[in-house]
């Protein structure tokens, strides 16, 4: 897996959590009291922001209880729209370990840690077993990864039902 070793590189910052928080602090934010929607500047790490992942859930049936899987969760912004937005549970998943770690805590920021989890891991050998999601997504992730129909074979075992 070089390709991913390189993809993981080149997004691993060295103190990402630290500067995303500090970014936070120098804007005047209060960082013991954040809501998802002051994250969203920082952590919706792909083409549209936020008004790409509003747009892609109402293209979606989701229903409140939902558990999802977010395929290349980077920081973890559509992970805890759905979360927070939808009332869905919410497990993800991502290559740079460095972005779980700040998706965590993100998550913890804004009280949503009991409905997320994140795991570091490829999307190319999702570690759950088949039937272990009411459906999953993939927002900007195909482009880093060269073996598209891997990838789309992975994330349609992962749901109870394709979507």
């Amino acid at each position: 897996m070089e390709l991913e070793q390189s993809v993981a590189q080149h997004y691993t910052h060295g103190s990402l959590e630290g500067a995303i928080f500090g970014a936070f602090a120098a804007s005047g934010k209060d960082l013991d009291h954040l809501a998802p929607a002051d994250l969203a500047p920082v952590d919706e790490f792909h083409i549209g922001g936020r008004q790409a992942t509003t747009d892609f859930a109402a293209e979606l049936e989701i229903e409140p209880g939902l558990h999802l899987l977010d395929i290349g969760s980077g920081l973890g912004g559509a992970s805890r729209y759905f979360a927070h937005e939808r009332r869905c549970r919410v497990t993800a998943i991502d290559l740079t370990e460095e972005y779980v770690r700040a998706a965590e805590a993100l998550a913890k920021r804004v009280g949503l840690e009991n409905q997320l989890s994140y795991q570091h891991g490829s999307a190319l050998a999702l570690p759950f077993a088949p039937r272990s999601f009411d459906g999953a997504y993939i927002l900007h992730v195909g482009m880093n990864i060269q073996d598209k129909a891997r990838l789309y074979r992975a994330a349609l075992r992962a749901p109870l039902a394709a979507s």
